[in-house]
Parts: C-alpha cells; structure tokens; sequence
C-alpha cells in the first residue's frame, strides 16, 4: 500500500481501506477493468464508433488501459459565473489553459462548454479526448432560476471532434421531465453519430432540504437518480457522492423498501455508494463521482472520495475546481493523487 494514501487518510485509512461490503456483495458488480469495453459495453445496443469512442477515453492518460477515467471538467464558467470560476486563477479565461491543465495532469478527457472546446478544437481534438457539455444553468438570469437550457447541439460536438457529450438533468425539479426529454432524444442523436453519451445526474429540489438535512446526496434518491440516467442510455453518470441516506423516509414521498436501509446498505459511505452503483444496473454503467468545490483540505477530500468511489465499484472521478482554482502545478499534483488511488492495485473493491 502507497504509505502517501495511508498518511493522507489518515484515521479513516483503516476503516476505508480494509472495508467490506456485505449488503451489495462485490461479486454481484459489473467491475471496471481493462476489458469492460469488451465484456460489458459490446453486449449492449451501442454501435462500433460509440464503442471505439468510449475505448479512446479509457485508453488516455495516465489511467490509460485501466477501465478507470479521470476527467476535468470545466463548465463552471457558465454554471457559477466566469468571475467566480476563474478570479482565483486568471489563466483559465483562455480555454488553452483549461485543456493543457488536463493534458499535463494526465486525465482521459476534458469536459467544457461549446465554446471553450470549439476554440481550441484544431489544435487539441485529437490530443486528448473533448466531452462538449450540452446544457447548463446560468445565473445570470435575475432573480436566479435553477434550470437547464441546451447551449450546442450535437451536430456541433461532433462536427469540432468530440468523442463525447455530456448534459445535466435535475431529477427531482418541475422542470426535470422536460429535461429528461431533451437529453434523452439529445442522447439519441449522439449515439447515431457514434458519440459517448456522458449524464450528470443531479437532484435540485429545496424540499429536498428537510428539518436541518439535505437529502440532495442521501443514497436512495441519488440513487434512483442514476437508475433514471441508465434508463435514458447515459453510458457513463456523474453523481455526487452519498453522504448519507433516508431520503425516501425522511420526505414521506414515492415508493421505496425496507430492505433499501436494513440490508443492503449500512451508515458506512462505501455502502452508501455501492448503492449508488448498484442502480447504475449494477455497473454495466461507469458512475464517476463529482470532485466537489474547492476548499482548505482539497487533497485529502479528493483522495478520500476516490477511496471511496473505487471501493464501492465506481468507475472514477471527474474533479474541476479542486484542480483548476489552484497554480498549475498544485492541480496536477492533485490529479495525480486522484489517479494513484486507481492505479494501486491494493485499493481493492470492497
């Protein structure tokens, strides 16, 4: 074992890392590996370019042949405000730097806007993998609305060479049914062009916060979150990692089941999201879990999350402003930190 892991852990190191997960056995998980291309994706629906596609993310970077992904993504731009994205570290107004970052850092694609990625697409489209993120919310709008308007079409992704697209749906909002709409007929399209189709499947609903909780990251309504995006086709989901359970309970809404809290999850996080990953059909869809903002203590949360999304059976992590808020040289440390916990072989799947 990485005895920097360990240290960076530190005393959580033994209740992360020697973890086991009885509730979702591993043995019921459609594991990420060097193969899954081949013994998971080539079963399904999903025609040769998607999956020549999927396999150029999978074999780039320096998780490159792993079946794990590390992903910058950097939308905030439009999604929080280019101010607040960009005012700790200026450099990341010109889209050169945004996606250099990526390269330097070692990551198997990048994530941005049309714009971003269109103004760099000659010169780096075919260095590293483009993700062109469909949709965003802007706060522009006064008074601030929380909802999702498609920015490109995906005749646009695929013209400027993306081997992906991405989009958000706000499960769980009044507006989500539309969204689920135009992302799915969106995903459609994508797929017939041969593209990765890549869902951030997020919760946004202030019921959602209840009596002093937020259930935006409780397992079960995460979770069916990503059960929702595996019905649309997503062939890889982004989610926040749980960070606790009861949603259903708590609310006193929708249909759920007592075996959902009693057997097969506990309090311990990497149960927590090994449900998550257990309604991406049991991983034949990739989860990837978000990086989170960034903060005092970014190296230690980004290694713990990784632990435990690795842990749990997901398929890695998509970290921005961990990484991109920061002197270059600090965010590539700290994606490689990220990427070390998938590339030791003694952080197992619990």
């Amino acid at each position: 074992m990485s005895t920097n892991i360990q240290d960076i852990l530190a005393e959580e190191a033994e209740s992360l890392l020697a973890y086991r997960c009885t509730g979702i056995p591993r043995e019921r998980l459609h594991v990420p590996g060097p193969d899954f291309v081949d013994r998971i994706v080539s079963l399904s629906d999903r025609n040769p370019r998607v999956l020549r596609n999927l396999q150029s993310l999978f074999n780039q970077g320096r998780l490159g042949g792993t079946g794990y992904l590390s992903l910058l993504p950097v939308d905030q731009g439009v999604e929080h405000s280019a101010g607040a994205s960009f005012a700790p570290n200026p450099d990341f107004f010109d889209p050169e730097h945004i996606v250099e970052l990526a390269i330097e850092g070692g990551c198997n694609g990048v994530a941005s806007t049309l714009g971003v990625l269109g103004a760099v697409a000659r010169k780096y489209a075919h260095k590293i993998p483009f993700i062109v993120k469909l949709n965003h919310n802007e706060l522009l709008s006064y008074p601030n609305q929380y909802d999702q308007t498609l920015f490109a079409q995906v005749d646009q992704a695929f013209e400027l060479g993306a081997v992906a697209v991405g989009a958000t749906v706000y499960f769980g909002s009044e507006e989500s049914r539309r969204q689920i709409l135009e992302v799915s007929e969106a995903f459609a399209h994508a797929h017939e062009l041969g593209l990765v189709c890549v869902l951030w499947a997020y919760l946004r609903n202030s019921a959602f916060k209840h009596e002093g909780t937020d259930y935006h990251t409780a397992a079960d309504l995460t979770g069916q979150a990503n059960h929702l995006a595996a019905t649309i086709e997503a062939d890889i989901i982004k989610q926040k990692q749980a960070l606790g359970n009861g949603g259903y309970t708590a609310l006193d809404f929708g249909k759920t089941h007592p075996k959902v809290y009693d057997e097969l999850t506990s309090e311990h996080p990497i149960d927590l999201v090994r449900y998550q990953v257990a309604n991406c059909y049991m991983g034949r869809v990739g989860m990837i879990n978000s990086g989170g903002p960034s903060g005092k203590d970014d190296l230690h949360q980004a290694v713990r999350t990784a632990v435990i999304n690795k842990r749990a059976g997901g398929m890695g992590l998509i970290s921005g402003r961990k990484a991109f808020q920061k002197p270059v040289a600090e965010g590539v440390k700290l994606l490689n930190a990220i990427q070390d916990v998938y590339l030791s072989d003694e952080v197992t799947i619990a």
